[in-house]
């Protein structure tokens, strides 16, 4: 027993109440590292594409200063209209993080060449090349193909449109284009040119009421020689409007073309199913990737009362996606508006960016953009030539 009065600690070991941390320090406790960003983002998923950030390879640039972070997100598909969403949701998820101080991030968009056909090599000028083809006429294919490099166009990227249907052009007049191209060495021609995108066809070649009364061969040297002659400039995109059947354009579109991918349109009425699943077929057996199927006509609207009702019946485009494991791209209405838009030479992307047909083109085509995005990247132009020399 200490007497009264002294310290009875004295001479004792007193023992500090420390925390032991086994491992790294929580990171409120810690200096933030690039690792931890990294780490947060793999968590980050992407609306569009369905997958973080980090798989993405979206994740270009990190820089940590202290407690404040600056991210650089360089996402693979146009998407202009995206920009603010994305930057939002990354800053946000960011902003979880214990400690964090100040964020900011940027969002852009760089499309690349993306993997072929085997044995076919890229084209000058054009980064990647999308078909819009259907097994038969009249379901809305050149509607469907306009809006498509319409909506892409209107996402930031560049576009060219080439109207494949050396018969029956209809682009000229659903773009509102007049006149002729121009040809400064007498050998190639430079694009037409309406609403911000490049475009090409024989139309423009021919007087409106001039048949082409062509057999087969003339027609496919026609098309090459469209594509090849044409001095595209800088394309993320082409889009080639497909003539109706799986012939010899189809055929040599897929033997000397490079497409990236395929985009298939059809109505829900079983007819024009039946010859739609051909049309898929034909770019299957080639070794050309489906990127999925247009529904165009899936209901009609009444302009008067805007009544909906499946006249060419239902789930046609559905079934051919369940049977062949492809992505429905998205459906249209029977629309007066839109065939009056189209005649026009105004588009229903163009006429009326905002409005619901515009929003559904929009998404169809931010999932083709996806799609592509998500393809190997094309190496070819990235190794020199090798001659061997005797």
């Amino acid at each position: 027993m200490s007497s009264e009065g002294e310290n009875p600690w004295k001479n004792r070991e007193i023992v500090s109440n420390a925390i032991t941390l086994e491992g790294p320090l929580p990171l409120n406790l810690r200096a933030m590292t690039e690792s931890d960003i990294r780490s947060q983002l793999a968590t980050c998923i992407d609306p569009n594409t369905g997958r973080d950030f980090i798989k993405d390879k979206a994740v270009k640039r990190i820089a940590v200063d202290g407690s404040d972070v600056v991210v650089e997100i360089v996402v693979g598909y146009p998407a202009k209209s995206q920009h603010d969403g994305l930057r939002q949701l990354v800053t946000q998820h960011l902003r979880t993080m214990p400690g964090i101080g100040k964020v900011t991030v940027t969002v852009s968009h760089r499309i690349i060449s993306h993997a072929v056909q085997r044995g076919v090599k890229l084209k000058p000028g054009i980064k990647n090349i999308i078909a819009v083809a259907s097994g038969k006429g009249g379901v809305g294919k050149s509607t469907t193909a306009v809006n498509l490099a319409l909506a892409l166009a209107a996402e930031g990227a560049n576009v060219g449109l080439l109207d494949a249907d050396i018969y029956g052009p209809s682009q000229p007049q659903m773009l509102g284009i007049s006149g002729r191209p121009e040809s400064a060495d007498g050998k190639t021609l430079e694009p037409m040119e309406a609403h911000g995108i490049q475009a090409m066809s024989i139309g423009f070649l021919i007087d409106t009421d001039t048949p082409m009364v062509w057999r087969g061969p003339m027609v496919t040297q026609a098309l090459e020689q469209l594509l090849s002659d044409t001095n595209w400039r800088d394309l993320d995109f082409l889009v080639i409007d497909m003539p109706p059947g799986t012939g010899d354009i189809q055929l040599t579109l897929s033997q000397k073309v490079p497409v990236t991918g395929a985009v298939i349109v059809t109505t829900p009425q079983e007819i024009a199913v039946i010859d739609a699943r051909k049309g898929l077929k034909m770019f299957d057996k080639v070794g050309i990737p489906i990127v999925g199927i247009v529904e165009n006509m899936s209901t009609h609207v009444c302009s008067n009362c805007g009544h909906t009702e499946p006249i060419f019946g239902e789930g046609g485009g559905h079934a051919m996606c369940r049977d062949y494991n492809v992505p429905f791209l998205g459906g249209l209405p029977l629309d007066s508006k839109i065939r009056a838009q189209s005649d026009g030479g105004r588009p229903t992307v163009v006429v009326d960016p905002d409005g619901a047909v515009a929003t559904t083109y929009k998404e169809i085509a931010r999932k083709v953009a996806v799609f592509v995005a998500q393809k190997s990247e094309d190496h070819s132009a990235k190794f020199p030539a090798i001659k061997v020399v005797s």
